[in-house]
């Protein structure tokens, strides 16, 4: 018989999870509060950028991510092969670009331990800088180009995962609102508001944001935390922008269907998603010093979604102690996309029995805090 999975969250973390181990032979059961995707993930810019988000010395976390980018061009091909629903992959490349001379430095610092992890980045100016992406400005003296990141169109990412999910047999129920743990000690109980009992023999945690929640349940420290983040687009029109811009002010991703994407403000206001002029602004005064042409430009749609960030930064990713049928996958903050295809495998690993190797499962394990 087979063993039964209950994933508790139906964010891409949840679904790539649930794609991963119904693959593998189990009986996977999705449990979502809302609908699947409709947080951090759907709300996304897409971004599969490690070196563009991790600026200083390489740490497990962006060794985790690096690995994670690297196995995205086979495993967006699986969903798309599962699912039979296209969506955006692109591998774009990005440009990191700075406005002071004496910026040049920390840049070549971050190529030399780049380069120790294959990287082939290099700092690009003036002309070379322009060949590349015309229309960026000339404030930006430099920037770091790197060929290996990419991008996914989130919410058609998001979506494909779900149906190839349901098309190899996963059970997926939405809109159960707060669903209580009854009981985890042995083989998880969780009850849904209305009264519907889900049984399984091991529980991937999976709740995002809202993780915190489960502190008392499971007598450890959750400080997972809810970060709105507030995005902008606009329509491309005539101009044209190759790559994802990125500086220490935000970032820019133009998408196959002719908007361009602009994050992220962030900032605490609960489990909020309402966009503010403020944020939104604070967008606006910035993306023009990359891209002058925004000078002329409003947005034509705006967002906001909310990030699962931790207390130091890391995932909460491993088994409980004393307790391995109990699986923690949260707390992505915000690169939930990007880590999917690793969280997913990593998740299968630990319930067919492959440890993390020591350094991850020190760095990641759920119980730190306490």
């Amino acid at each position: 018989m087979k063993e039964h999975i209950l994933i508790l969250g139906g964010g891409v973390i949840g679904l790539a999870s649930a794609f991963s181990l119904i693959r593998r032979g189990f009986e996977v059961t999705i449990l979502e509060k809302n609908t699947c995707g409709g947080q951090a993930s759907g709300a996304a810019a897409g971004m599969l950028a490690p070196y563009s988000e991790i600026m200083e010395d390489p740490d497990p976390f962006f060794t985790f991510c690096l690995d994670s980018l690297r196995m995205f061009r086979d495993w967006q091909q699986e969903i798309k092969k599962a699912s039979g629903v296209d969506f955006e992959y692109t591998e774009s490349g990005s440009i990191y670009g700075v406005y002071h001379d004496s910026d040049i430095l920390s840049l070549e610092t971050r190529i030399a331990w780049q380069k120790t992890f294959g990287s082939e980045a290099q700092i690009l100016d003036g002309s070379r800088l322009k060949s590349l992406e015309p229309a960026i400005s000339d404030e930006v003296v430099a920037a770091i180009y790197s060929n290996e990141e990419s991008h996914v169109f989130a919410p058609d990412y998001v979506h494909a995962l779900k149906v190839a999910c349901e098309k190899l047999g996963v059970n997926i129920y939405e809109n159960l609102g707060d669903i209580k743990v009854e009981s985890w000690q042995s083989a998880p109980i969780l009850q849904s508001p209305s009264g519907q009992t889900f049984t399984g023999d091991k529980l991937v945690i999976c709740s995002g944001a809202w993780s915190q929640e489960l502190e008392t349940i499971f007598h450890i420290r959750i400080p997972v935390f809810p970060i709105r983040g507030q995005i902008c687009a606009y329509e491309l029109g005539d101009e044209q922008v190759n790559h994802i811009l990125t500086s220490s002010q935000g970032y820019l991703v133009p998408k196959s269907n002719g908007t361009l994407v602009n994050g992220a403000s962030e900032d605490i206001a609960g489990f909020s998603t309402t966009v503010t002029e403020k944020g939104i602004s604070r967008l606006v005064n910035w993306n023009k010093r990359m891209l002058p042409f925004l000078s002329n430009k409003s947005p034509f749609h705006t967002w906001a979604g909310l990030r699962p960030a931790t207390q130091d930064g890391f995932p909460l990713l491993g088994s409980l102690e004393g307790a391995p049928h109990i699986i923690f996958a949260t707390g992505h903050y915000r690169n939930g996309i990007l880590l999917s295809p690793k969280t997913g495998e990593t998740v299968a690993d630990l319930i067919s029995g492959i440890p993390l190797d020591p350094g991850t499962r020190l760095a990641f394990q759920p119980e730190r805090f306490n």
